[in-house]
């Protein structure tokens, strides 16, 4: 593998996050989906393909576009990703050669593409190339001069959210290529993936009918059943086919051979129009491939190929969804859309939370969306709002507080529109999650629900709490005693809880707080000999506490004791002394 000081002197890597709908899918601008392990991206410890948010479960290791040619009578395959090759596709060294975010009917200039108009609620593009710098530097490629501009597109609002879609748009830039074969690749892991060999009762098998590999959990093993199963579905082009469509579905099992790893192999692989019986041995993942072809592409020529990932409640929510994605692409998602969401904006007291999303000038209001591929003749579709609450985090899961909507137009429940919410007998100096999202009326003409904006497009952390005193003197430590024997991550809202995207509990997640600051203090920590623990800085105009993780400034746990704390009130140099309790 190049290190990553070679690929940044060449290449501008990037990856978003498809975080808008129930699955979360990692994109890069290289082609490969998740990218685990590569050492490219420096991106968190995300679920590989979670569905649905905060379930910890995965079905994806990563997955990505192979495309196979004959040039000069030989034949070439390049990769984006594989088991068995390093990656081949690339994007440039140019600064704006990232991933583009654009949201449904925002029109955006990108460099490779003019006034590009979004389709979905969060479309990601990018662009990538088998013959750049360090493609050619790949050991054993050789390039097909391909350019693919990749698009992928989700949605916030069921039936939209439980799938992601991607366009491929292939570009021949520099030879005549024969014998053309289009090729997703898959490495399917499903299950829960806080469970050590979650991923070793998994099988694939191959819908002709649907054009679809799909990726199910097995019932049992150390996981239980998945809630949803993996869908692959792809969509060929209709050009430039030389004769008929041949079509190959290929796995292997993870703990056996016979991953192609050069060229000649792999193309003999995906252009043999083999479909295989279904998997019935289990292992390692469950890897495999859909190819379809053979098309024929002379310079200047592009092949828009399209492909699906799609998740639902068991194996016949996975079809149903599959049959509206199909739906979906034969209407060039062309459908009706939610209104923006309304400009929430969060005031805090003492154990309240004031939400308030009235529109003001300037702001985009909802209520004035216009919806151009609505069937029903309703340009403004505007509906109501709803006000979620979480106590876990951003992403959820929710609790709907209220509901508000249009009164006496014969749709929804009729309360009537309003624009705050107050949320009382809350815990102070304990985060809370808000989120409000704008509705639309169905459509009944094609019988489509109404559509809901995104649950995480404005939401809010706040935190309640009362202003910081003039000075020390009422400084207090919680929880007292601290008890190393209760679970206070199992609370609700959690006092405890992981950092980062961490789903476990760990040593460093201990807390207490220091309720009642001044502005500016010096907090200092001592064990009941006077030796100093740790000193904690706060400097904050807004909150009036702070926390600590029981841990030294050396970084090493403390252990069951009385301790002393000092608070200095930098502005009038008053000192309070407390102490506190730990029980491990």
């Amino acid at each position: 593998m190049f290190s990553k000081y070679i690929y940044s002197q060449n290449v501008t890597l990037d990856w978003k996050l498809h975080n808008i709908g129930k699955i979360r899918l990692v994109v890069t601008n290289t082609g490969e989906f998740n990218a685990v392990g590569d050492g490219l991206f420096n991106y968190p410890g995300l679920i590989n393909c979670e569905y649905p948010p905060n379930s910890s479960e995965e079905h994806i290791a990563d997955a990505g576009l192979w495309v196979g040619a004959t040039l000069d009578s030989v034949n070439y395959v390049s990769v984006a990703e594989g088991e068995g090759s390093p990656k081949e596709f690339y994007p440039s060294d140019a600064m704006w050669d990232t991933i583009w975010v654009v949201s449904k009917n925002d029109t955006v200039d990108i460099p490779y593409w003019n006034k590009y108009v979004g389709k979905s609620d969060q479309d990601f593009v990018c662009r990538y190339t088998d013959y750049g710098p360090v493609s050619l530097r790949v050991p054993n490629h050789h390039p097909l001069g391909l350019e693919v501009i990749q698009i992928s597109h989700a949605w916030a609002s069921e039936p939209l959210s439980d799938f992601i879609v991607v366009e491929y748009f292939i570009i021949s830039r520099k030879y005549n290529l024969k014998h053309v074969f289009l090729t997703s690749w898959m490495n399917g892991n499903v299950g829960n993936n806080t469970y050590t060999d979650y991923a070793l009762d998994d099988i694939t098998y191959f819908q002709k009918n649907e054009m679809m590999q799909i990726c199910l959990d097995l019932p049992g093993g150390v996981d239980g059943q998945a809630i949803s199963p993996i869908g692959n579905k792809i969509f060929p082009p209709n050009n430039n086919l030389e004769g008929d469509l041949s079509t190959t579905f290929t796995w292997y099992n993870g703990r056996q051979q016979g991953l192609p790893s050069l060229d000649n192999q792999r193309y003999s692989q995906i252009s043999s129009g083999k479909i295989m019986e279904d998997q019935i041995s289990t292992g390692d993942g469950t890897k495999g491939f859909v190819s379809v072809g053979p098309y024929k592409m002379n310079v200047g020529d592009t092949l828009h190929f399209t492909i699906a990932f799609i998740c639902g409640k068991g194996i016949e929510g996975l079809q149903a969804n599959a049959k509206f994605v199909q739906w979906l692409v034969e209407r060039n998602f062309k459908i009706p859309s939610p209104p923006p969401p309304p400009p929430l904006r969060i005031k805090t007291d003492d154990k309240k939370v004031i939400l308030d999303w009235k529109p003001r000038p300037g702001d985009i209001n909802p209520e004035e969306f216009i919806d151009v591929n609505r069937t029903d003749g309703i340009t403004k579709p505007f509906e109501g709002y709803r006000v979620y609450k979480s106590t876990i985090s951003s992403s959820g899961p929710w609790t709907l507080l209220g509901e508000y909507d249009i009164a006496d137009d014969n749709v929804g429940p009729n309360t009537g529109l309003a624009y705050q919410y107050t949320d009382v007998g809350l815990l102070n100096n304990v985060e809370y999650y808000y989120t409000v999202t704008s509705l639309s009326k169905p459509d009944a003409t094609i019988n489509f629900p109404e559509q809901e904006s995104s649950l995480s497009a404005n939401a809010k952390t706040a935190v309640p709490g009362t202003s910081p005193p003039n000075d020390v003197g009422a400084v207090a430590v919680v929880p007292n005693p601290y008890r190393g024997d209760l679970p206070y991550y199992s609370y609700n809202p959690p006092w405890e809880k992981p950092t980062g995207s961490r789903h476990q509990w760990m040593e460093q997640d201990r807390r207490i707080q220091f309720i009642n600051l001044p502005v500016n203090c010096e907090i200092k920590i001592y064990t009941l000999a006077g030796d100093l623990i740790t000193t904690l800085q706060h400097n904050d105009i807004q909150k009036g506490y702070e926390d600590w993780n029981l841990t030294s400034s050396v970084g090493q746990a403390i252990s069951s004791g009385l301790y002393l704390f000092t608070v200095e009130d930098k502005t009038t140099g008053n000192v309070q002394v407390g102490k506190f309790v730990i029980i491990k």
